[in-house]
């Protein structure tokens, strides 16, 4: 009875070296697994809550499309004139309802910070200064003029999205799809097993804004923004360099509403401005881990000292690198 419980403990006393050995080589940790980024307390949660901020900044081209449906007691107090077909020369009544189209294009640079929110959700916020210049607005024989055709629009803004697909997903997805081979077909579970350690630098994330614009530098003195705030609906991609770093692209729409009114005037004309844009931009997350400074460690890779994690490289190397990543 003696030997079958010494026989025991010796096995779960090896099993749990194994184990240990397989987590930790010479201070390398190298499961996945949150550690102590600090000795106290207080910097410990600081730190974890601080590895979920990212700043970035963007740029990109804006097309915009504005309309307005005219109807007003007294046309003459707008700067609508006939340009085309004047030898018909006609006069617009108040009855009348015009459909006036334009067009012209912004260069928006924006300045954020983004939360992620258990890598499911991201929520931000940040500020934009947008510059380009308006077309006249058109509508058959006539045309809607402004004083000038360059602008300067600010915006305040925040952003919800909602991660589509990661490596996470990835992962998720590659087990559904290899779920009908048997357990037993090595060949089918070894190439599972090898694409699901690949590494999958890209991220999709449908993301939805919501703001208010400002008038820097208006086109007409009459024309500035409604108190409605605006709302645009965008895809991103993003594409990973490290943990830290990465670059991203961003498509999508804004719908912003504008407001002619003339002087000693008490109506106004309202305009819809629909922009279809892209930007590029680059994303920086804060390091929750202190760079390794002990003396004489050459550990590139994230690793424990006394039970806190460092990282080894710059933010702009994967800390954990794979194979055809060591540079």
């Amino acid at each position: 009875m003696k030997i079958k419980y010494t026989i025991i403990v010796l096995l779960v006393f090896g099993f749990s070296s194994l184990s240990l050995a397989q987590e930790d080589f010479f201070g390398i940790d190298t499961k996945a697994k949150r550690n102590r980024m600090s000795q106290s307390n207080l910097g410990n949660v600081f730190r974890q809550a601080v590895s979920n901020f990212s700043f970035e900044l963007a740029a990109g081209g804006n097309y915009l499309n504005n309309q307005i449906m005219f109807n007003s007691e007294q046309p003459s107090f707008y700067p609508i004139d006939q340009v085309r077909n004047i030898s018909n020369v006609s006069e617009i009544a108040s009855q009348d309802t015009l459909s006036f189209r334009g067009a012209g294009f912004g260069v928006p640079i924006n300045l954020g910070v983004r939360l992620n929110l258990f890598d499911i959700f991201t929520l931000g916020g940040g500020y934009g200064r947008e510059m380009g210049s308006f077309s006249s607005m058109s509508s058959g024989d006539y045309d809607f003029t402004f004083d000038q055709s360059a602008y300067t629009f600010d915006k305040l803004y925040g952003t919800f999205g909602l991660v589509l697909y990661d490596a996470k997903r990835r992962v998720s997805f590659l087990k559904w799809r290899y779920r009908k081979f048997a357990s037993q077909n090595t060949y089918m579970q070894s190439e599972k097993n090898q694409r699901m350690r690949q590494n999958y630098p890209w991220r999709f994330i449908l993301e939805g804004e919501y703001g208010q614009m400002f008038n820097r530098s208006s086109p007409d003195a009459n024309l500035n923004f409604s108190n409605e705030p605006y709302y645009g609906l965008a895809l991103r991609i993003e594409r990973e360099f490290s943990e830290y770093a990465r670059i991203f692209v961003k498509a999508g729409a804004e719908f912003r509403s504008l407001v002619y009114a003339p002087q000693n005037l008490e109506e106004f004309q309202n305009i819809q401005q629909r922009v279809y844009g892209a930007q590029i931009g680059l994303s920086i997350s804060l390091p929750g881990t202190k760079r390794c400074k002990v003396q004489g460690c050459g550990v590139v890779m994230k690793h424990l000292h006394e039970g806190v994690e460092y990282r080894g490289s710059s933010i702009w190397n994967f800390q954990n690198r794979k194979v055809g990543q060591w540079y």
